[in-house]
């Protein structure tokens, strides 16, 4: 009756209220002293109690390793939908510690008397499994639709989902009796009883019941942790090791929770007790080939795609399934609806080739992404798998001296900018500090401080790679020099790059303005914008966004940044761009770079498919002016942006990286509903163009490709796809095919 589960070891402990902090050591003690959980038991109505949700709550802020759980909390008096949001708050406050042991009530005078209605047996069980279920719901964020439940006891009419919880938080039931029994099987994650409350044979008949329930409700009993509360003064360690390894070999019980308030005896049980339990049992698992570890739910079995071998994936490396909690978080990009058969998420280059070889393997789309917002969508697939990088943000100051550091590929600009800020550094990075640096430092990387500094791509001095069969390598001016140049500007074509070496600069505190204008000229306002911006120093870089007019009225909205520190400064370089036309609103601060790189973070909810078409622009003339200006009018796009460029982007040699079109002073992105109008109106608009920007551009049809590199860097792009990645495995992001 080994259902595999590690062995874990917990303490219980009384919530007294006189003295207040007494619970509080003990919990701290448990901590210090080794053990995986904490857990106080539940009453409500106990004046001499200290409430066990505000205990759970304080004793979460005042540890930081140990798991807690309330043992068990008395559902009838803490009703399903408020306990599934405090769970779900505890849980994200605490960084996933909390476990949530739940039981249907026993001390029923004491209830009454505090104004709660007396169930009957089967009502309590009842209760129980509906509050199970509405928690469960609740916490279910991947449905977007709001809950509606009709149950005995719980009437939801379209509550809000959410917050998800930070992990996914087992429910354990305390249970004795055959119908809550039954409801463990079909419904929890967990049976915790007391072992003082059970008799001989107990354990193995409610194992029994439990395994049976579960199988009628289509589980693996395996998913189900056992639990036991044990205690009893006087116990020599000898005799309680006697005891607890048959329990955990012959009744299955992973989890031992000591009830106890001495302190001596919580530290003698953790030093002679627990490890050799541990010891014991490791080595008759060992002997009897028992695998420890998660096991997957027949739910989550249910969902598996066909074409992945989700048993051949290397144990080493983690995967978050269909069905699996956090699924929701990883399946989509900030603007692409997306299903996966399997998110692989490595944590260091190693893994990064065995993903590589594991997909490579699979008959599916493979996907790579760098974990932040980003706008192309294609960083997620249907039915494939998806190589996310988010674990990898280490950030690293390699040289002061020289400004250089490495930052791994998940990292997001927020952080890099936040680390940055202490040594008065900054890296031009995108606009928006949501953004992960993989896909930005590969692509370009137009940012608050292009005119000033150049690209992101123009600082990099030298990228790790893991290639299409496996081999890690690192590009720079003196080792693989051509991938060097080709992973600026084409990079998600030819591998992986792990981490990155910039060279950063020397910022200080910026300007940044936000300016809204009256935009019923949107042709003259463009025009306008488009002086002003090539006749500024390059010092000032400004974005313009418009849409179409809603409600009878048509604005524009300007942001930018100035690389000064003196207001009077600041106010000369902005006046121009506030002059554009009819000012409505403004306001500029001076404040860190890393402030206006700071976002929060979010999860990404993109639905169906993002139409996105970029183009790059030397100036903005009279008639491209009128033509974005009949785009906006004609209803096609509800998004319409242009990011200055030029200055310092177009010092560099236009064959220096892979990055074209250097000399367009002007990034242009239009965001539409549908496609087949998009692309008849950018059509009409393509005489204006000189390129795109591979970042903003969703279409990924042969032409595109043509548009992004001129045809002397696509035949060396060819030539360089032909040697990596021959098979083309990298194949899902503006893809370069090597057979043309």
């Amino acid at each position: 009756m080994d259902y595999g589960h590690p062995l874990e070891f917990g303490t219980f402990i009384t919530p007294v209220n006189n003295p207040p902090r007494a619970a509080v050591a003990r919990a701290q003690l448990s901590e210090q002293l080794g053990f995986d959980l904490v857990t106080f038991q539940d009453h409500p109505y106990q004046p001499a109690f200290l409430d066990t949700w505000t205990l759970l709550s304080w004793v979460a802020a005042q540890t930081e390793t140990i798991h807690l759980a309330g043992n068990v909390l008395n559902v009838p008096m803490r009703p399903a939908p408020v306990l599934a949001r405090a769970a779900a708050s505890l849980d994200l406050l605490s960084g996933g510690r909390l476990a949530l042991g739940l039981g249907a009530g026993a001390f029923w005078d004491a209830m009454v008397a505090m104004g709660f209605p007396r169930r009957t047996p089967g009502e309590s069980v009842e209760q129980l499994g509906e509050a199970i279920d509405v928690i469960r719901e609740l916490w279910n964020e991947a449905e977007t639709k709001h809950l509606r439940y009709d149950g005995t006891y719980y009437e939801l009419a379209g509550a809000k989902r959410g917050p998800a919880p930070e992990h996914e938080v087992p429910i354990w039931v305390g249970a004795y009796k055959p119908r809550m029994l039954r409801l463990v099987g079909a419904k929890a994650d967990g049976w915790l009883p007391s072992l003082s409350y059970l008799k001989s044979g107990d354990l193995a008949r409610g194992n029994e019941l439990i395994d049976e329930a579960a199988t009628t409700a289509g589980r693996d009993p395996r998913e189900i942790r056992r639990l036991l509360n044990i205690g009893g003064p006087g116990k020599s360690p000898e005799e309680w090791i006697g005891e607890l390894v048959p329990m955990a070999l012959e009744n299955g019980v992973a989890t031992f929770i000591l009830g106890t308030d001495d302190p001596q005896e919580m530290q003698r049980f953790a030093a002679e007790v627990i490890p050799a339990v541990r010891e014991a049992v490791g080595r008759e698992r060992a002997r009897e080939g028992v695998t420890t570890g998660p096991v997957r739910s027949a739910a989550v079995l249910a969902q598996r795609r066909d074409d992945i071998d989700y048993d051949g994936l290397p144990p080493s490396l983690s995967a978050v399934e269909p069905g699996d909690f956090g699924y929701a978080k990883v399946r989509s990009t900030y603007m692409r609806g997306g299903s996966p058969g399997l998110v692989i998420q490595p944590r260091d280059a190693g893994q990064v080739a065995e993903a590589i070889a594991f997909a490579k393997e699979q008959k599916v789309p493979l996907a790579v992404r760098s974990g932040g917002h980003g706008i192309s969508g294609r960083s997620t697939n249907d039915g494939g798998i998806v190589i996310d990088l988010s674990s990898m943000r280490e950030i690293t100051v390699l040289s002061a001296e020289h400004r250089l550091v490495r930052v791994e590929a998940g990292a997001r600009w927020k952080d890099v900018a936040a680390v940055l800020a202490p040594h008065g550094w900054a890296l031009s990075s995108g606009d928006y500090g949501g953004v992960g640096v993989g896909g930005l430092a590969t692509a370009g990387g137009i940012g608050w401080l292009a005119r000033e500094h150049g690209l992101t791509i123009d600082h990099v001095r030298a990228a790790e790679m893991v290639l299409a069969d496996g081999r890690q390598v690192r590009v720079s001016d003196e080792e693989n020099q051509e991938l060097y140049w080709a992973v600026r500007g084409a990079g998600a074509n030819f591998g992986i790059v792990t981490a990155f070496e910039f060279e950063v600069n020397e910022i200080g505190d910026v300007g940044f303005g936000q300016f809204v204008f009256e935009a019923s000229d949107a042709a003259g306002l463009l025009r306008a914008w488009g002086e002003a911006m090539e006749a500024a120093p390059r010092d000032v870089t400004t974005n313009l966004i418009m849409g179409p007019p809603r409600r009878g009225q048509s604005l524009a909205q300007v942001y930018g940044v100035v690389d000064a520190v003196k207001p009077e400064t600041i106010i000369e370089r902005f006046t121009p761009v506030a002059q554009i036309a009819p000012l409505l609103d403004q306001q500029v601060q001076l404040v860190p770079y890393a402030g206006v790189m700071n976002v929060p973070d979010a999860t990404h909810e993109g639905q169906g498919e993002p139409v996105a078409r970029s183009g790059l622009i030397d100036h903005l003339t009279p008639e491209f002016c009128d033509a974005a200006a009949e785009l906006l009018s004609s209803g096609t796009v509800y998004f319409f942006q242009v990011r200055s460029v030029g200055g310092a982007v177009a010092d560099v040699p236009e064959d220096a990286t892979a990055y074209s079109h250097r000399s367009a002073n002007f990034s242009v992105v239009a965001f539409g509903s549908s496609k087949d109008e998009m692309d008849e109106k950018w059509a009409a608009m393509g005489s204006h163009f000189r390129g795109l920007y591979l970042s903003f551009e969703t279409d990924q049809s042969p032409e595109r490709v043509h548009e992004a590199w001129p045809e002397k860097s696509l035949a060396r792009l060819r030539a360089l796809k032909k040697q990596y990645d021959p098979a083309n495995v990298f194949r899902d992001n503006f893809n370069i095919d090597p057979v043309g």
